[in-house]
């Protein structure tokens, strides 16, 4: 897999920007079938930077109701990559 592949999109929530600003990490929506070492590489080769750690989590699709019927989202896998002391993104910082 290319790391445009592993790594999906940012998550850019309330959480993940007190996160970035407090301990620097980024959060990542990242490919279900992805493990921590295939994320920590696409991580350093996309923004050129030394990850110190990737922690994972499945998050399951919350059930929802549509009038009768009811209809599920999708899993989807999270990652949250520690970078290391005086690394950044620019592409999260803001304008």
């Amino acid at each position: 897999m290319t790391p445009y592949q592993i790594l999906r999109s940012p998550l850019v929530t309330e959480k993940s920007s007190i996160e970035k600003e407090k301990t620097n990490q980024l959060t990542f929506e990242v490919d279900r079938k992805a493990n921590k070492v295939e994320i920590r590489r696409a991580v350093e080769q996309l923004f050129n930077v030394k990850v110190v750690g990737v922690r994972t989590m499945q998050v399951r699709g919350k059930v929802k109701r549509f009038g009768r019927t009811l209809g599920k989202q999708r899993n989807w896998k999270k990652a949250i990559v520690a970078l290391a002391k005086g690394e950044h993104v620019e592409f999260f910082e803001g304008a």
